[in-house]
């Protein structure tokens, strides 16, 4: 086999390999969930990787192919290299691994295969380039910090008692997100903030902003990151939405923008009251129209909607605003041009970044072609709204909950398209038998209020 039919970038990851002595190669993709899989080859077989491919069994993989069609093969993407921090022969194990995050092949067509999520991603961009844009995205993944037994397992008892931006000796994480920060800047992540998050033992650790796919890449980096490194210092990290009740849960606001091909941000207006253009409020217009169907890719377990109540700041209404964080939708203040953006609230980290882009991009890029027109901002807190001045304002709720949210999904023919129907029709059997799951359950709180009362 020769190197000569391998593009520049390949080349340069096999030369990376030789001189950074990497023992292993994990070659890593998401099943629809966006849980993290991988398969490890030795170094020696890059070259093979990169040239042919590596095959595995997708039937045993969470909602990709039935057993008949098991054969599909993962392709490398070189430019998502990187050593992994943890893994290396300079921290005294001896063995240094690397990750490459891959595109999953259909074996039996030779194309992409359809339920992969990171294709799906692929093709909310590719609809976004031939509108003549650029999709950047930034998320602000949040992520809590629990003790572990004497088992080795995750308790909920909290690693701090700090809050909102507290020091030490409160804030007794700040160590630990400090090697976390070494570490995803090792995996290429440029961090550019961290600091400790309103509820006790809850963190925040903000990356730049990048094109959409490696946006998606970096979050499923980052949350591997986050929790390898807290299990080094005997900690559970958990981007479970809500796993301690009454107190804020976790969120991932996503800000978004899109750039023409010239290099300008298509949603700013300088003559515009809060400097959007009419292709940003449109774009805005569009996530608030699907805003039902959302959720569900957004916030897609039953505990998300344990953290979409009222009192918690998280998002519940569908409205957007420039001053409050009430509202599903915020628009930042920007300082020049370029940083004109909207911020989507209510995703959470559970959720599959490459379908919860996919999804927004799509609703946002539905509302430009059908030319929706955006609705004024709410200037005031909704959460001191009663029902009827709700009304009053037209502004509409969330789903309450994992059910709600799957129907919307099922009626929303723009959000399917956009995932696709294998992983609709995989993601709705999925979401629709956990809800299930969940509504004959009794809960420890059930037990206590009504074992001996009735």
């Amino acid at each position: 086999m020769t190197t000569e039919n391998l593009s520049a970038e390949a080349k340069e990851v096999l030369e990376i390999i030789e001189e950074e002595d990497v023992d292993f190669l994990r070659l890593q993709f998401t099943d629809i969930m966006g849980t993290p899989k991988n398969v490890s080859i030795p170094a020696a077989q890059a070259e093979k990787a990169f040239e042919e491919g590596i095959y595995f069994d997708g039937s045993s993989i969470d909602g990709f192919v039935r057993i008949q069609e098991s054969d599909m093969r993962l392709t490398p993407d070189p430019d998502t290299f990187a050593i992994l921090p943890w893994r290396s022969s300079e921290n005294g194990d001896g063995v240094t691994s690397a990750r490459l995050i891959c595109d999953v092949i259909n074996t039996s067509t030779g194309e992409p295969f359809e339920g992969d999520p990171r294709r799906v991603l692929k093709n909310a961009i590719d609809r976004a380039e031939e509108m003549g844009y650029t999709v950047n995205a930034g998320p602000e993944p949040e992520f809590f910090l629990f003790e572990e037994d004497e088992n080795g397992r995750a308790t909920t008892t909290t690693h701090d008692a700090g809050g909102y931006f507290d020091l030490a000796p409160k804030d007794l994480a700040e160590d630990v997100r400090g090697e976390i920060i070494y570490g995803l800047e090792e995996m290429g992540l440029s961090v550019e903030a961290s600091h400790h998050e309103v509820a006790e033992g809850q963190h925040e650790i903000n990356f730049k902003y990048d094109d959409a796919l490696t946006t998606a890449d970096n979050v499923i980096t980052f949350r591997t990151v986050v929790r390898a490194i807290a299990a080094q210092h005997d900690l559970h990290a958990t981007f479970m939405p809500k796993p301690i009740p009454r107190i804020n849960g976790s969120g991932m606001h996503t800000h978004l923008s899109l750039f023409t091909e010239d290099g300008d941000n298509a949603f700013h207006d300088d003559d515009d009251e809060f400097n959007l253009s009419e292709t940003a409020k449109q774009f805005l217009a569009g996530i608030l129209d699907h805003a039902g169907a959302l959720a569900a890719v957004c916030n897609p377990t039953v505990n998300s909607y344990k953290r979409l109540v009222p009192g918690y700041e998280a998002p519940v209404y569908v409205a957007w605003s420039d001053v409050n964080r009430s509202a599903l939708i915020r628009k930042p203040a920007a300082r020049v041009p370029a940083a004109s953006r909207i911020e989507a609230r209510f995703p959470d980290p559970s959720c599959n970044p490459y379908l919860a882009l996919a999804a927004l991009i799509n609703a946002g890029l539905d509302g430009i072609e059908k030319g929706l027109d955006c609705p004024d901002p709410v200037r005031e807190n909704i959460y001191e709204f009663d029902e009827e001045k709700r009304m009053e304002y037209g502004i509409d709720t969330l789903p309450t909950n994992l059910g709600e949210a799957v129907d919307a999904l099922e009626e929303d023919e723009a959000v399917l398209e956009a995932l696709g129907p294998h992983i609709s029709e995989k993601f709705v059997e999925a979401k629709s038998e956990e809800f299930g799951e969940y509504l004959v359950e009794v809960s420890d709180w059930e037990i206590d209020r009504y074992l001996e009362k009735y």
